[in-house]
Parts: structure tokens; sequence; C-alpha cells
């Protein structure tokens, strides 16, 4: 069964249509980019997905045990985020909060939850530290602890990199194939076609054209090959 089936889905925002006629299914352990030009609907698609954008049309099903409020999701960073006033810990554990039901405290699950999640992402040396001292590639890396406290199925990433040097863009993809490879299922959005690529099982291209296959298909196809070329040539005049 499908984690996610999207059916015939139209979104948009203040009433106007951006995207229409979506269908595709993402499974457990499938490895999806979301790429198309700047302003094709990527960020307000995965926004729908998380429930805080409703569809124009369609709908979203969530399958194989998948509830709403399972969902892991590390936004593009704001302002805000980078000089919120809290600690790495305090950051982490603020993932348990969509099942946490209305309690005030944590339970002892979730502290150990938050623990093994910091020391996955290789922060433990930082858990006390306020977030907003941290670095961009620190930041990443605690938002993204943060969504695997709030799931142990699917993440979403906007843009995950944005801003990174190359060698801690490097770190932060490899992190994110791991979880990957540990069973965690990915719907990223990226810019950065040649990860993508690199690394994705299946591509979702948005804008004027639409596509949804295996990354194999992608290539062949023409959305896929004009859309390269495009990135190409965009490379080489930047």
């Amino acid at each position: 069964m499908a984690l996610i089936t999207v059916s015939n889905l139209s979104i948009g925002y203040d009433s106007r249509e951006i995207l229409k006629d979506l269908d595709f299914q993402i499974h457990m352990g499938d490895y999806l980019c979301i790429v198309g030009e700047n302003g094709s609907g990527k960020t307000t698609l995965m926004k729908t997905f998380l429930g805080l954008k409703d569809p124009i049309d369609g709908q979203i099903l969530f399958g194989d045990g998948l509830h709403p409020n399972e969902i892991g999701y590390l936004p593009q960073q704001t302002l805000i985020q980078s000089d919120f006033p809290a600690s790495v810990k305090e950051i982490v554990l603020s993932g348990c909060l969509g099942h946490s039901k209305n309690r005030i405290f944590y339970t002892k699950e979730e502290r150990l939850l938050a623990d093994k999640n910091i020391k996955k992402m290789g922060i433990s040396h930082l858990k006390n530290q306020s977030f907003s001292t941290l670095s961009g590639g620190q930041k990443q890396r605690v938002l993204l602890a943060r969504a695997l406290c709030a799931t142990k199925k699917i993440i979403l990433l906007d843009e995950p990199v944005a801003g990174l040097d190359p060698r801690v863009t490097s770190d932060m993809y490899k992190l994110i194939h791991d979880l990957n490879k540990q069973g965690i299922t990915i719907i990223m959005i990226s810019h950065d076609v040649g990860c993508a690529l690199k690394y994705a099982s299946h591509i979702l291209h948005i804008g004027e054209n639409t596509f949804f296959g295996t990354k194999k298909e992608y290539l062949q196809s023409n959305v896929g090959r004009i859309f390269l070329a495009e990135q190409e040539e965009y490379a080489r005049n930047a």
C-alpha cells in the first residue's frame, strides 16, 4: 500500500491555482526529489502535504499506517528560526509535540528519543548550546534531529542545503541518504538537480510541464532532458 497517494490534486494560494491534476504515489523507502522552476509551486505542494494549506481540488491520502501528525519536516531556514532563543536539546525535543496530546511535560521516552537523534546527527557536544550561536550546517543537523523526533517513516525537506558551503552541503546530503537507507522515506525540494539525480529514486518535476517517475525515466524524458540542459546553460553563464 502506498504511504501517500496524490489524486487529481490542484493546489495554489489566495484561490489562485498554480498546479493542477497531480497524480502520483509515494511508497515506503522512496527518495523523491521535487524539482522545477522558481515559483512553480514546490513549497506550496509541500505545505499541502503537511496540511498547512488546503487543496483547491483533489486529495492527498495517507496509508500504510501513516498519520498526518507523524511527518517530520525540515523547512527552509528563516531569520526567526536562525535567531530562536532555545537550546539544541529544546529545539530537538519540540519535534515530539505533534504526538504529545497536549501534555505539558515531555516523557522519559521522548527525552531518550531526542538524545538518540542528537547523537545520530553527531551534535551531542552541542546539546546545551543556544541554537542561535550555531553555524548553518549545525542548525540544519539540529532541525533534522527535530524532524526525526516527529516520525519513524517520512521526512519532508525544503531546500535543506540552501546557503551551506560545498563541504557542509555534501555532508548533509550524505546524512539524508543514510536516513533513507535506514528506511526513512524522503521527500525533498531541491534546486540542485545534480545532487537530486545522484541520490533520488524518483523525481517529481513541476512547472509548465509536469513529470513523475523514476530517476531513469526522468533522464530519458523530454521534460528531464530540456530542464537539465537549461540548468547546465545557466551554470555556465553564472
